[in-house]
């Protein structure tokens, strides 16, 4: 099955659907305090990069990336519609974000994630991310898992992207 991974606005349709299955998902799991997604119009406003991964032409996922200046990227919207996890569409979305880091000169990468979701801290953790505090806007929440990594770092076994070629297309 072809899979693409395109960087694209967050207010198209596919984008939007995506974002909002989401957000629907997360609230069964935690209060709204709890949450720190950014909606449609903060990933605009924050120029934020965000990605839609397509399996052979169906929207599948999405995953976007903000900067802070040189400082650091933060990963955000991490998602895969159920109908298509088990792939390994989230760690191909992972590793083109922090491609993106890579390709703007932002050595480091941080996260913040929950934990009621053991796929993605077991996601994490493969690729190399370590546990720290609570960082940037975030305060401790016993609720939230705080990640970072050095995005210039070689990936861990088994995580060549050269297994996956044409994977990262550009939406014009």
């Amino acid at each position: 099955m072809a899979t693409t991974i395109t960087q694209e606005r967050p207010d198209t349709p596919g984008a939007v659907a995506l974002i909002a299955e989401l957000d629907d998902y997360l609230a069964g799991l935690y209060p709204p305090s709890s949450r720190h997604g950014f909606s449609v119009s903060q990933l605009i406003e924050e120029e934020v990069a965000f990605f839609i991964a397509r399996c052979e032409d169906a929207e599948a996922g999405c995953g976007a990336i903000k900067f802070y200046g040189q400082e650091y990227g933060e990963v955000k919207r991490v998602f895969v519609r159920p109908a298509f996890r088990g792939r390994g569409l989230a760690k191909l979305i992972m590793l083109r974000l922090e491609d993106c880091a890579v390709e703007r000169g932002v050595g480091l990468i941080r996260l913040e994630t929950g934990t009621y979701q053991p796929e993605a801290l077991g996601l994490y953790d493969k690729l190399g991310y370590q546990r720290i505090g609570a960082f940037g806007p975030y305060t401790e929440d016993p609720l939230c898992v705080y990640y970072e990594k050095n995005s210039r770092t070689k990936e861990p076994e088994g995580m060549d992207t050269d297994e996956h070629p044409g994977l990262y297309a550009r939406a014009g």
